[in-house]
């Protein structure tokens, strides 16, 4: 179990580095080529006049041919290097797989986009930035409104992009990671709750609540031992929420910078009514950078205790 975490731990701290160092890969991105199979998979599936189990049942279908071969091509393969390769080169392509599904340094830099030219007082460069983030509508937000929905992005995308691939990797290796990180994506194309995909795209959203539970848990305690107010936050606010799995992390995180986020937002015209997350301050352009920081202790917290842990049971 040791010798485990020690090459789970590590793996996740090299995965880190080399995000920071190099951030996203920027002339292919095996996820955006997901994307593309995924909206190749919805073009061939989707019914155009049927009932609502027929959009249920085509869209587990899309699900289960857009996720499960690879997931399980990556454990076969995994298998096979283990088998032939050793431990070494496993964790190698820990490392590469893990760094290619986080996106650490790149959620930084879309946050930094918005919170600079907020603190300069300028609206409209902040709208617009944040229009490449959030899909709500942006040309009308003030700097309270947006400030918080940069910190709400930052927030649950640091589950979702860092946090639950590492829970995943520890779990279940390189085939939890490919398994989280390509549910959670079929979730941002498909689980939305209107006239297209609130049945098509149930099983990725339903799926997506599963497989994150716990991770965004772990997400919560991670921010509660920076901050132990965050997770009476976290009990308080986010069981409202209409995502089991976005509003603990999100209250947790408005806990720990004692600030407000949630409330009505417009999405494409409609208001939509949202519980308020916390019962602090208005956030403002500095609090987005309170918030990367929160979230980047989080990153680096979760393997260093288990490194702590593998080298402590060393010498047990």
């Amino acid at each position: 179990m040791t010798a485990y975490l020690l090459l789970s731990s590590t793996a996740i701290l090299a995965a880190l580095m080399l995000d920071r160092m190099l951030g996203e890969t920027r002339r292919f991105h095996p996820l955006v080529g997901f994307g593309v199979w995924a909206k190749l998979l919805e073009r061939q599936l989707y019914p155009h006049s049927s009932g609502i189990f027929t959009l249920w049942a085509r869209g587990v279908v899309a699900w289960q041919l857009a996720v499960m071969p690879l997931v399980i091509v990556s454990a076969i393969a995994t298998q096979l290097i283990v088998l032939s390769s050793g431990t070494v080169v496993y964790w190698l392509l820990s490392v590469v797989v893990i760094y290619i599904a986080i996106g650490a340094r790149s959620l930084k830099e879309h946050a930094l986009h918005i919170a600079i030219p907020l603190q300069r007082g300028d609206l409209i460069s902040a709208r617009q930035a944040l229009s490449m983030l959030v899909s709500r509508d942006t040309h009308t937000l003030t700097e309270p409104e947006i400030a918080t929905a940069t910190i709400e992005s930052v927030i649950e995308n640091s589950h979702d992009s860092v946090i639950g691939v590492f829970f995943w990797y520890l779990v279940f290796g390189i085939p939890g990671v490919v398994l989280f990180r390509l549910a959670n994506t079929l979730d941002a194309m498909w689980g939305y709750r209107n006239a297209r995909y609130n049945y098509f795209g149930r099983w990725a959203a339903r799926i997506d609540d599963m497989l994150g539970y716990v991770s965004a848990r772990v997400t919560v305690l991670l921010f509660s031992l920076q901050q132990p107010r965050s997770l009476m936050a976290a009990w308080r606010y986010g069981r409202h929420w209409y995502s089991p799995n976005a509003g603990p992390v999100m209250a947790a995180g408005a806990g720990a910078l004692a600030i407000q986020l949630g409330g009505d937002q417009s999405y494409n015209g409609e208001l939509k009514k949202r519980p308020m997350l916390g019962a602090g301050d208005q956030p403002d352009a500095a609090h987005i950078g309170s918030a990367l920081l929160l979230v980047e202790r989080s990153y680096y917290l979760l393997p260093l205790l288990l490194l702590a842990v593998s080298l402590l049971g060393r010498f047990l």
